[in-house]
């Protein structure tokens, strides 16, 4: 049926406080049927139908305000006859369904919950729980993939672990090696090899060297180890924080767009919440581990770093002694042929002074003359006749007797002589032969300490990177002397 607007008549016959009070009715009415009805729209009502109130004007002491309003509202009647003329013919709306705007398509808020709150709540409800576990999702990832790089960092830490052992065990062999070597030497012939020499410096420096790599690398070590359980304590606490957020990740899949999504997103959280997905025990943990982490990585190059120049410094040493031990025994060679030399010389002079010996014995022997006087043959005697016609005048006296004195003196003298220095050579040749036998011994020992020192030594006792990476510096025999 279509709804005709009535004017009403020029001529009120009514009183004017009766009209007025209806048409305050009227729109009291009015107001209230536009204030419920605009939760269906945010910019525009239901379309009025009728309008009773529509130009007349209040003559109370508020008309100006009701003539403005009259007229804001004829203009919206006028917009909403053209919207019923257009929705004349749709589907009458159900009670608490929820119309669509006439702006851009836009749906308006219906002002009571609809029939199928239920499900809408039911699916919020789903929308909200999925959101959190796959957020969830990804900070377990986050913190699993976090536990992985721990766990790697503890297997690298652990092979160094390993060098550092292997190295400790190297140097614990040298320092036997070293010991065995002092003691090696003690058994030098006494007491002219057992005098304290540059080798035996060059062993104490050795000593005091490898006692020093082996303090640093047992301070290492237990560095090392305490950084090997900081890194499990890091990992349990990581594996353990991920699977508290896994607890609510039963009905996720373990792989698709789940997977694919934490993969991308796992870096963006930046705000933690207790209630939510990304908790500051989970922030703790990560930014612990990720320290942890760091500190693992330098501790490793400190280690490489300690572990080449112990190596370094380790060849050096040993190469060093080795080259001290081989010098002395050349200069013990040395020695030991000019001994020889010596010892040589000294016999010949031994044969030769005794040879000299023999003919000054022989000498003051035949001086003396026999010891029987009837062995004396008759030109050797002082009676003899020449000597006695001679002798007959006076003044005559021959020096032959006092010569003879003299001469037998001078050879006594002589054979003195020659008996001391005949002594005095066979002691320096005794005393040569003695020195040439602990030069010989003394090499011995030195040459059987520097077979010793080179076959108990590991070469393959440490990684070939690690030797390779050593500087194999070469350092003057002079600085540890």
């Amino acid at each position: 049926m279509q709804v005709h607007w009535v004017p009403l008549g020029s001529v009120t016959v009514g009183p004017q406080s009766w009209h007025d009070g209806t048409v305050r009715s009227i729109r009291r009415a009015e107001r209230l049927v536009r204030q419920t009805r605009a939760g269906w729209s945010g910019t525009s009502s239901r379309p009025q139908t009728c309008s009773a109130a529509a130009g007349y004007t209040l003559t109370s002491s508020d008309g100006t305000a009701e003539k403005v309003e009259d007229k804001l509202a004829e203009g919206r009647r006028g917009e909403s006859r053209d919207s019923i003329c257009k929705t004349k013919t749709s589907r009458p709306q159900t009670t608490g369904s929820m119309p669509p705007n006439r702006t851009q398509g836009v749906p308006a808020v219906a002002p009571f919950p609809p029939s199928s709150l239920r499900e809408q709540c039911a699916g919020a409800s789903v929308a909200v729980a999925g959101e959190y576990m796959r957020r969830v999702r990804e900070v377990e990832g986050q913190l699993r993939r976090q536990a992985g790089r721990v766990n790697q960092e503890g297997i690298k830490l652990e092979r160094e672990r390993g060098h550092l052992e292997r190295m400790l065990h190297s140097l614990r062999a040298d320092l036997s090696v070293n010991r065995r070597s002092s003691e090696g030497r003690t058994r030098r012939p006494a007491p002219t090899e057992t005098e304290r020499d540059g080798a035996d410096d060059l062993l104490a420096c050795e000593r005091r060297e490898l006692v020093e790599l082996k303090r640093d690398l047992e301070g290492a070590l237990r560095a090392t180890l305490t950084q090997l359980q900081a890194l499990g304590r890091s990992s349990r606490q990581l594996l353990l924080c991920a699977a508290e957020r896994a607890r609510v990740l039963d009905l996720l899949p373990h792989s698709g767009s789940a997977g694919e999504r934490s993969s991308t997103a796992g870096q963006t959280f930046t705000r933690t919440d207790p209630v939510g997905p990304y908790t500051p025990e989970c922030k703790q943990a990560l930014e612990s581990s990720s320290v942890t982490v760091s500190q693992s990585q330098l501790l490793r190059e400190n280690i490489r770093e300690k572990l080449t120049s112990a190596i370094t410094r380790q060849k050096d040493a040993h190469r060093i002694v080795n080259d001290g031990l081989v010098k002395k025994i050349a200069e013990t060679i040395t020695l030991q042929q000019n001994l020889t030399l010596a010892s040589a010389a000294t016999r010949q002079a031994l044969f030769r002074k005794q040879r000299e010996i023999n003919c000054i014995r022989h000498s003051h022997s035949r001086a003396q003359g026999p010891e029987s006087s009837g062995d004396i043959l008759a030109r050797e005697k002082l009676n003899r006749p020449l000597i006695q016609v001679y002798q007959r005048h006076p003044g005559t006296q021959l020096p032959e007797a006092a010569q003879l004195i003299r001469g037998s003196a001078a050879l006594r003298r002589c054979l003195k002589s020659s008996e001391g220095e005949l002594v005095r050579l066979q002691r320096a040749g005794r005393q040569l032969l003695d020195n040439l036998h602990s030069k010989r011994a003394a090499v011995q020992v030195d040459a059987a300490v520097l077979r010793m020192r080179r076959q108990q030594v590991n070469k393959r006792a440490m990684p070939a990177f690690l030797q390779q990476g050593a500087h194999k510096s070469q350092l003057p025999l002079s600085c540890l002397q």
